[in-house]
């Protein structure tokens, strides 16, 4: 069966949570309030495509092309990136829920997170070099053996990040996030007079 090139097509709350999306190519279309929830997205390849208040969460994303992909107030729970096609991978995200999510070893150089919750979300192996993580809640998120050089955590919260083992040269960080790259030394850190 071929697969489907859909161009510039809007969906608007449609429910892909039961019988899927149809496999394919969609360029430039976009998702509004559509349920992707436990769904099979594998092999379909999106690109410069947006979603809207989409929920994706459990979604079966393997070999998935999301390529210069925005979310924004979507619900993406349970997500494995590290399981989507690399090949021009690229997402923005702004204010979204992608807790317990995996990245693992994936490339997300300069991905802008925007007002994001990132609970328990794994980068190990990651390059977030020169990535912004703008006002995210990134409470247990997993950074080990991650490139974050130039990256931004300057507005973020809840961040614990191991400068041992993890390469931070050039990060931007502030007074209040800087206690992150130090919690392991179980240290006190009190404001001064």
């Amino acid at each position: 069966m071929k697969e489907q090139f859909i161009e510039e097509k809007t969906f608007k709350k449609k429910d892909f949570s039961e019988n899927g999306i149809e496999k394919g190519e969609y360029e430039l279309c976009t998702f509004l309030n559509c349920n992707f929830s436990n769904s099979d997205l594998s092999k379909t390849t999106f690109i410069d495509c947006e979603f809207y208040d989409c929920n994706l969460s459990s979604a079966h994303i393997l070999q998935t092309g999301f390529q210069n992909v925005l979310f924004k107030d979507c619900k993406m729970l349970g997500l494995q990136f590290d399981k989507c096609n690399d090949f021009g991978f690229l997402i923005k995200v702004d204010q979204c829920q992608l807790n317990h999510s995996s990245f693992f070893k994936q490339n997300l150089s300069k991905t802008l997170f925007k007002k994001t919750k990132l609970k328990e979300v794994d980068f190990t192996e990651c390059d977030l070099s020169s990535s912004i993580f703008k006002d995210c809640d990134l409470k247990n998120a997993i950074f080990k053996s991650t490139d974050l050089q130039n990256a931004d955590f300057r507005s973020s919260y809840n961040l614990i990040i191991d400068p041992e083992n993890n390469k931070i040269k050039g990060a931007k960080f502030t007074l209040d996030t800087i206690v992150g790259l130090l919690s392991k030394y179980n240290i006190k850190i009190e404001p001064s007079f």
